[in-house]
């Protein structure tokens, strides 16, 4: 069913999608490889939507571009009008635009936190993804175990440690040893795996923390799983109707475990299987475990959840992304790509469920 047609009014030629990237987060070059792909698929559709790229550079400057890209000049400086409606207008008065629906197509902190999503909701405007609760929720990976912890999903032993406030450095190296080496230390709200590190002996665990508590004012110190298969599923969905995708598996062919670099810069650093070799029920029950998390953080949307896996089969929950990675190369469109579904569908979707959530909302009462 399209929804997207309802939504266009008579004698409009299409909607007027505005693709949020860049951003002010250490994930912003990733950032810019999703929205390439974002803004391209859904610009070829001419008659759907009229796509305006805007770059929110890495110091929170907003530039509307004539292209989608990292070589792209800033051509029009911007900034979003506060009124019902989100408006963007250029500094200078030349220029303005009413945006129809947003697609923040961003990572990582004040992007994909909840930040942009509360103050795209106080424009008051549609937005493709995961609202404020959830988004705010699947960026803290403390508070996200403990919501996959109620839902039944497996979650390894871990401690969080707080910038400022003291710890007991001798107390965290022996349960550290007494739950067994390696721990991963990693911050709690950053993704893309930045500022994480493996320690295999206990007398590096405070440089560790130390390293992580650049990035965040909280680091976690998870228990390590020696040679874990790092399992992934991608979900689509408005909450009540959710699809989980295949699962998949991501292979680091270089370095000790999946980090930054492998990820995003070292070529041939991994490879994808899609879809993972699993025992089919291990596999449905990842999924399902998947949804059950989603519809718990009152997700909508999209998102992607990451499992870790044992030598012995055993799964644990790892976090949760509400807007993973997008690029063509990504692993939510690759994990979608599986089961038979375009990409392009899948976008239109979600922008299909923004529109309608939007029109839900405005139905509300704010007043007895």
């Amino acid at each position: 069913m399209n929804f997207i047609r309802p939504f266009i009014r008579e004698g409009m030629l299409a909607l007027n999608l505005v693709v949020l990237y860049g951003g002010k987060s250490t994930e912003h070059e990733v950032s810019v490889h999703s929205a390439q792909t974002v803004c391209r698929l859904l610009a070829q559709q001419k008659d759907k939507y009229t796509v305006y790229p805007v770059f929110i550079s890495k110091e929170g400057y907003w530039f509307l571009q004539s292209s989608c890209g990292p070589q792209t000049p800033a051509d029009l400086p911007i900034t979003p009008v506060l009124r019902p409606g989100v408006h963007l207008a250029a500094l200078d008065g030349s220029w303005s635009l009413r945006a129809d629906v947003v697609f923040p197509v961003l990572h990582g902190t004040n992007c994909e936190d909840g930040t942009m999503q509360g103050f795209l909701e106080t424009l008051q405007v549609p937005y493709v993804g995961c609202g404020v609760l959830a988004s705010a929720i699947g960026m803290d990976k403390e508070i996200a175990k403990l919501i996959a912890r109620e839902t039944g999903a497996p979650v390894l032993p871990y401690r969080v440690v707080s910038k400022g406030k003291a710890y007991d450095q001798k107390e965290l190296e022996n349960w550290a040893v007494q739950t067994g080496l390696p721990v991963f230390v990693k911050p709690v709200r950053l993704g893309s795996s930045v500022g994480v590190r493996k320690v295999k002996d206990v007398s590096q665990l405070n440089d560790a923390v130390k390293f992580a508590l650049r990035f965040d004012t909280d680091v976690m110190i998870e228990k390590g799983v020696d040679h874990a298969r790092e399992i992934f599923c991608a979900i689509y969905g408005d909450g009540e109707t959710v699809k989980s995708s295949a699962c998949g598996e991501l292979r680091h062919l270089a370095g000790e475990f999946f980090d930054y670099e492998a990820k995003y810069i070292t070529a041939g650093g991994c490879e994808t299987k899609v879809p993972a070799d699993l025992p089919e029920q291990t596999a449905q029950k990842m999924r399902q475990d998947s949804e059950r998390i989603f519809r718990a953080l009152r997700g909508s949307g999209l998102a992607r959840v990451d499992f870790l896996m044992d030598k012995n089969g055993a799964y644990y929950f790892s976090e949760i992304n509400t807007l993973p990675g997008m690029s063509e190369t990504s692993l939510f469109p690759q994990l979608f790509e599986a089961c038979g579904e375009d990409y392009t569908a899948i976008l239109n979707r979600l922008i299909e469920m923004a529109l309608v959530r939007h029109k839900q909302k405005e139905t509300l009462a704010f007043s007895r």
